[in-house]
């Protein structure tokens, strides 16, 4: 017969055995190992991985260090820009309720840490997340000391939560999303994973699917609360933050500013290819048409423009002009590559009709939210895995048009660019969609307050 007191010493306050432990640690030293160069490659050809690399391996610098001793600090970690984009309002509202704590602000990627700089009031506490190998996440501990951590969407990371739990830090996730692949992957896991599941202070779920999906893979239900998706909070928060970019006064350059526009909202490799050829088609029949490319990898603008222009078009690129060269003549260009960050948002309310990024020769899809807050008539293709609920629940509203191949993309594009009318009620019925399904950030920012761990620190 086991010693009870033996078996406790042998699990973590999540209730994973030693040996689970164990063969997760070895598999993943194993694998950081040999993705390494792989992933030395991938930032090196995104750029800024020099920015406090030491960061991601548990090391940080004195003035860190310094802000975060004495100091009441809750973790708040988002992955990249749409993480952090939607958990900015959730943040500023923590803010207001709990002023005597710091907030320390985490990201994976360079862009997402770029958008809490640029989203925050104030110089935020930041550091970026650490890779998920027992001594980093250990010493990053160490050196924060959070009271609560806050992971956004399904962040889930053996060595930190371990590390976490035992420590006693209640952790939380909001907003979060399981896909039936990701509940599959999780479940043949579940030896590691339930536990860790199970061991969550709280989980603010976007549906009840979602909750569902998470409670059988190990949460308990009493911790459990379908808060919606924050994403349509944060998507009409997106159309009142002020631009940095003069959307007239680029489109004027170009000649864009009274022509038909449509765009590419977050292209993957061949989607940008595939609306030139589109454009090239249809121009003769719509000379007013023209078309603006954001590709969701901004570093891919040049290669993408060298590409259009092989075709014959006149292509311009957002980071060759500035407000200082408006007054300059320019070519009128067919089509406008924004080959920026933080930006996109603010072209929606200036563009006719949208096609969202990676659900035609890509697998996934983008988010059509912002579109569809700024009144836009949207397009997507067939794959639209990544977003399926909130793609149900705009097909079903007729609120967007799904097409199933590029044949059918541009029967659609004809349509609706010979009936405006069309046009204007798919704007306003996306916008009604996203009306309907507001309040996310509250009833997520009442999940966490009820906490004790967050609730001690409230303002009276």
């Amino acid at each position: 017969m086991r010693d009870p007191k033996t078996e406790k010493e042998l699990t973590n306050p999540a209730g994973t055995p030693a040996w689970v432990q164990w063969v997760y640690r070895g598999l993943f030293n194993l694998g950081l190992g040999l993705s390494a160069p792989y992933y030395a490659r991938r930032m090196a050809r995104r750029g800024g991985w020099k920015d406090r690399l030491g960061q991601r391996f548990g090391r940080y610098d004195t003035s860190f260090i310094q802000r975060c001793q004495g100091q009441t600090n809750l973790w708040f970690h988002a992955v990249s820009v749409g993480e952090v984009l939607l958990s900015v309002p959730l943040v500023k509202r923590l803010e207001n309720k709990l002023p005597s704590v710091q907030w320390i602000l985490s990201a994976t990627t360079t862009t997402g840490m770029a958008q809490w700089h640029q989203q925050m009031p104030d110089p935020p506490a930041t550091c970026f997340y650490p890779i998920d190998r027992r001594p980093w996440v250990r010493q990053s501990m160490e050196v924060i000391r959070p009271k609560a951590i806050i992971l956004s969407e399904a962040e889930i990371w053996p060595n930190f939560l371990w590390e976490a739990f035992d420590r006693r830090i209640p952790v939380f996730l909001i907003n979060a999303r399981i896909s039936e692949k990701s509940y599959l992957r999780y479940y043949r896991f579940r030896s590691i994973f339930a536990p860790l599941f199970g061991s969550l202070s709280g989980v603010g779920t976007q549906n009840d699917s979602d909750a569902q999906r998470l409670m059988a893979l190990g949460c308990d239900p009493s911790k459990v609360f379908v808060t919606g998706n924050m994403k349509f909070d944060a998507a009409l928060g997106s159309q009142s933050r002020p631009s940095r970019l003069d959307i007239p006064a680029l489109l004027r350059a170009h000649d864009m500013h009274e022509k038909t526009l449509l765009l590419g909202s977050s292209t993957h490799a061949g989607e940008e290819a595939m609306l030139a050829d589109l454009y090239l088609k249809l121009r003769q029949s719509h000379p007013q048409l023209r078309v603006i490319i954001a590709p969701r990898h901004f570093e891919r603008g040049s290669q993408v423009a060298t590409a259009l222009r092989s075709k014959g078009l006149s292509v311009a690129c957002r980071s060759e002009w500035s407000d200082a060269s408006e007054g300059n003549q320019e070519k009128p260009s067919d089509v406008l590559i924004l080959d920026s960050t933080g930006e996109l948002a603010s072209l929606y309310p200036h563009v006719d009709l949208v096609f969202i990024g990676k659900s035609m020769l890509a697998r996934g899809g983008q988010s059509p939210l912002e579109a569809a807050s700024a009144g836009k008539p949207i397009l997507m293709g067939p794959h639209m895995q990544n977003f399926r609920a909130i793609t149900r629940t705009f097909l079903e509203k007729q609120a967007a048009r799904q097409v199933s191949d590029v044949a059918s993309l541009q029967t659609t594009l004809t349509e609706l660019l010979e009936h405006p009318q069309e046009r204007d009620r798919l704007g306003k019925t996306a916008r009604d969609v996203v009306d309907a399904n507001l309040g996310a950030v509250e009833r997520t920012l009442e999940m966490l307050c009820q906490h004790p761990s967050i609730a001690e620190h409230l303002t009276p």
